[in-house]
This record gives structure tokens, sequence and C-alpha cells, in this order.
């Protein structure tokens, strides 16, 4: 592509690269001219306008957006997302469900270094999305792109973006209570954490905070994920909450995360039904570690000791003001 003033008189067939106001309204950049559109500056006084020249082979950028756009998604219910219209350049892709944001960061990476003005944006990976949210955007930076160039990103794009949908059914939320104090005040904030991925609450329990209370709570539920969240918080792999879940027949999969708020949190299975043990700070709607573990389990993925490990890099999170021991006093 070549960029640079040309005589309007020569411009029939470019693409203005610069608003022109002209006496009709304002002709806008982008605009393909027409010999209508040249009649209009030659009326408004222009003699020259700047604009960009496709050379041969080159890809306009609405139509190499939609290319690369159809490249990441050739199956775009499959992926559950929706590819948005092409307009100045751009295109969205949006979630059709709720989900989670798979994200083949190696893939991003290869679209983005074949040319700098073809690029890729995408929200963080495993980022939640409501219905409708947008996952990721297409922008072909200058007017035009070399065909090949195009041809290389679409080329690494096929599986660069997907939607991991919601397969949980339900949660139910136990709750434990240190002698007759009343329930923990936190089951409004996880309700509000399984209503945004869609997934019914079923009606909690509350029980003593000892092993065997709460190993039955645990063995009696229906839900599919079973929260914990205790009267005193986790401090160990052999505490109340951990013990309870063996107890129960389920076994502890792994205790702590490198993610602050969140520590304290643990997770393990029921059979095949994902227990989690809540750390303290999930009776606030911030978001904590214990987010990032819900929304993929609720969402079928399977979370390991290093996955969670690797969470640390972005894990210091924003400090609640609620925090009794701020890490900077």
């Amino acid at each position: 592509m070549r960029f640079g003033p040309v005589p309007v008189a020569e411009a029939a067939g470019q693409v203005l690269a610069h608003s022109e106001a002209l006496p009709s309204g304002r002709l806008r950049k982008g605009t393909v001219l027409s010999p209508d559109n040249l009649a209009a500056l030659s009326a408004a006084g222009l003699t020259e306008v700047v604009v960009a020249r496709l050379e041969p082979g080159d890809v306009a950028e609405d139509a190499a957006a939609a290319r690369l756009a159809r490249a990441m998604l050739p199956e775009p219910d499959a992926s559950g997302l929706r590819i948005g219209k092409a307009a100045t350049g751009r295109v969205n892709l949006h979630a059709t469900r709720i989900g989670l944001v798979e994200v083949d960061a190696a893939r991003i990476d290869a679209i983005n270094a074949v040319h700098p003005m073809i690029t890729v944006a995408t929200v963080r990976p495993w980022q939640s999305l409501p219905e409708r949210g947008m996952a990721a955007t297409i922008k072909i930076i200058s007017y035009a792109v070399p065909g090949a160039a195009l041809e290389a990103a679409c080329a690494a794009a096929p599986g660069a973006l997907t939607l991991r949908p919601v397969t949980r059914k339900s949660a139910q939320l136990i709750e434990t209570v240190i002698g007759e104090g009343p329930a923990q005040k936190g089951r409004r904030a996880v309700a509000g954490r399984l209503q945004r991925m869609g997934v019914p609450m079923l009606p909690g329990a509350v029980v003593p905070h000892d092993i065997a209370p709460l190993a039955a709570a645990i063995a009696e539920s229906t839900a599919e994920v079973i929260l914990i969240l205790t009267g005193s918080a986790t401090s160990d792999l052999h505490d109340t909450a951990p013990e309870a879940l063996r107890a129960a027949g389920g076994e502890v999969t792994h205790f702590g995360m490198p993610v602050d708020p969140g520590n304290l949190l643990f997770f393990g299975k029921l059979g095949e039904r994902p227990v989690i043990g809540l750390p303290g700070c999930a009776r606030s709607p911030a978001l904590n570690g214990a987010d990032w573990v819900l929304e993929r389990m609720l969402c079928g993925i399977e979370v390991s000791a290093r996955e969670i490990s690797a969470m640390g890099v972005g894990g210091l999170l924003k400090e609640p003001p609620s925090r009794p021991r701020p890490r900077d006093a």
C-alpha cells in the first residue's frame, strides 16, 4: 500500500486517508473515492487529498479483518463465539453464551508477529464472559495489508480462541459456625458469583465447625459443585474442612494458592463432583483467587496443582478495604 497526497483528479478508486469537511457533510476517512466524491472535493476548493493506494495483492482492511476472523473461528457455533460485522478494519468476537475464554497465547502471538498492521487483542486467558461479552477484537491498523502477510496470519489462527461453556447445573454452599454464632455472611457474595455464571444455587446448609457434622453435610449434598465456607479459616491441609471432606469419602487435591486475597483455598473431589473450600475473602464480592478456581470448575475444566502455582504471576489482586491485616502496615 502506498500512502500520500495525490491530485483530486487522480484519486478515483483510492481510499481517503483523512476525513474532509464539505458543505454537504463530512467525507469520512476510509471512503473509496467515487467520481461523485471527487466532484464534491473539487467543488469545496480542494486540489489534492491524502489517500491510501492499494498495490497488487493488497487486501482492504475490512476484507482482511473478516478473513482473519473466519480463520480464527472456522466453526463459530462450535467455538461459542460470534463474528461481528467488519467496519473500519475491525471485527469483534462476542460470546454466544456464558463461559470462560480459552486462549492459545502462542497462536495469538504468532498472528501478531506476522505484520505490524495485523493485530488481535483478547481478554486474559480464562476470563469469564456473559452472553454477548466481547472476547477479542481483530484490527487491521492500516487501510490494507499485503495478501501474503494476511495468509500467514490466517495460517496461524485456527484454534486460537474458544469459549468453554458452563457445564455444571447446580452448586451448594455449606457454612460452618463456631459455637452458637450466626452463619457467616458469605451467602450473598457466593450467590452472586453463581448467578453471573448462570448456575442455580441449591438451599444451603449451616453446621457446627466440627469434622463430623460437616462431613455429613458434604456427603448428603446433591449439588454438582460443593462449596464450603468455614467459620474459622482453613489453616492446614488437615484442618477441619479438608478432614471433613476425607471423612465424607472424598479426596483433597490441593491446599493453598499464590493469589492474594485467596491464599487459604483448598479443593478436591467427592466422586466426580468438585469440592472447593473457600477462603474467607469469598465473603466479599470483590475478585479473589476462589473466583478463578470456581469459574473453571463450573465449566468442567480440571485445575491441577501446577496450574494453581502458575497463578502467582498476576495474582496480587486489589487490597480489600475490609482486610484486617493490611500487607503494608
